[in-house]
């Protein structure tokens, strides 16, 4: 018997998005399969559901990856796979596998020689790049950077640092609730001429990107608390 696949579905950014942003065969993988590894059992549902309102849930499979969960990959995904059935991979949004755990199922499906499938779908890092002006031919994701104050203060000034050696963008991110202190954080630390984008609500209709000089930074007024939201320095 042949071996399933292994089919990574991006999930989209902000609600009543998916129309505008996930391709046809998206819906085409939500038809046909049956067993799904999620970041989060009720979300993932819910985002099944308005994709394909026929999906009889309660005869899908789903096991969850999130941060609280323990997900045997010998014992709830390699039968499955072995045994012919292809299985779906969802993170909470955006891509499986960026910024997200979920690459740990797809190195252990490549020691299985598994066939993996990527998606085309929303991505908040990339997209924000794109719409940034900054250098997208060297950039680099740094995630989130530390909650402590000095220690965020010192990454800060090596990520400025490595802009103005190598001219690579640098992109991070922060907890939506938190993003108004590394704002005040950053336009503390770094140089007047650094160039800062900020990236927030990507797709969604109170989707606003900028980007300025630290200097014209400090006379703005912003409000980014609680929206999704991507930063770059370059």
């Amino acid at each position: 018997m042949n071996k399933g696949k292994l089919y990574l579905i991006p999930t989209i950014l902000g609600k009543e998005t998916q129309e505008a942003t996930l391709p046809s065969t998206i819906l085409k993988s939500i038809k046909e399969i049956d067993i799904f590894i999620v970041e989060n059992l009720r979300t993932a549902r819910r985002h099944i559901k308005k994709i394909y309102r026929e999906k009889d849930i309660d005869a899908t499979t789903f096991y969850s990856y999130g941060k609280h969960d323990t997900l045997s990959l010998e014992e709830d995904f390699l039968p499955h796979i072995l045994s012919g059935q292809n299985v779906g991979l969802l993170s909470e949004a955006g891509l499986p596998c960026i910024a997200d755990p979920g690459s740990k199922i797809v190195e252990y499906a490549h020691n299985f020689q598994i066939d993996v499938v990527p998606f085309v779908g929303p991505s908040s890092i990339i997209l924000a790049l794109m719409a940034s002006g900054m250098n997208g031919q060297n950039f680099a994701f740094t995630g989130y950077l530390p909650i402590d104050k000095s220690d965020r203060t010192r990454a800060l000034r090596r990520l400025e640092s490595l802009t103005k050696k190598t001219g690579q963008t640098q992109i991070f991110m922060e907890t939506p609730y938190r993003n108004h202190q590394l704002f005040d954080t950053i336009i503390k630390v770094c140089s007047n001429n650094t160039k800062l984008c900020i990236a927030s609500d990507i797709t969604l209709s109170s989707e606003n990107i900028k980007t300025k000089n630290i200097s014209e930074w400090k006379q703005e007024k912003i409000n980014i608390n609680k929206k999704p939201t991507i930063f770059l320095i370059n």
